[in-house]
């Protein structure tokens, strides 16, 4: 088996961008494979899947850019993103558990909920819509203080009225038209 798994890790070396490998590995069982040999999947599909989806990827390309996956960069990319997140604990909770472990005065919670209308882009059922209103209501009993982005819908301006709503502007390119500008909000708690 030892055998076997750096003969994998040595395959990686000589990694390049191609669709048919992108397939490849998104069609693989990641339960096979090495912690270190996921985290490689896991980078490589990342890199090279349209707008960076994690469910329902499809491989993208920028006809003007090279490949994002580049294997003579990976182990620098490696080494900032561990350099990044040296000290770092990498919680995998829901929200709700998630704030309440962590709530305490002095405490920043940044929330990126996914977009009102693409709830299901992260994986089917990962958050539910009537989770709006939950996050809602339970950031009012916050001991710490929140900034959140969300897009810009009337069903958001309703349900997160009663906080601080800044409107900012957004370009969105990752489709293969023209740019789009889209409107976000930045929601943050009242001051205190």
């Amino acid at each position: 088996m030892e055998g076997k798994s750096r003969g994998r890790s040595a395959r990686l070396r000589f990694q390049i961008a191609s669709r048919r490998e992108f397939e490849r590995l998104k069609a693989s069982d990641p339960k096979t494979l090495t912690d270190l040999e996921r985290a490689a999947r896991f980078l490589y599909l990342q890199r090279l899947a349209f707008g960076g989806k994690v469910a329902g990827r499809n491989f993208g390309i920028d006809r003007t850019q090279p490949a994002r996956f580049n294997i003579v960069k990976l182990a620098s990319t490696l080494e900032a993103i561990h350099e990044r997140l040296s000290g770092v604990v990498i919680e995998q909770l829901p929200w709700r558990n998630f704030i309440d472990r962590y709530d305490h005065p002095g405490m920043l919670f940044y929330l990126d909920p996914p977009y009102w209308g693409s709830e299901d882009d992260y994986g089917k059922g990962a958050f539910d819509r009537s989770e709006f209103t939950e996050m809602a209501e339970r950031l009012e009993s916050l001991k710490g203080r929140f900034l959140m982005s969300i897009n810009d819908t009337p069903d958001i301006r309703t349900i997160f009225g009663r906080y601080t709503m800044d409107a900012v502007p957004v370009t969105y390119s990752i489709s293969r038209g023209a740019p789009s500008r889209c409107g976000e909000f930045l929601i943050s708690s009242p001051e205190r």
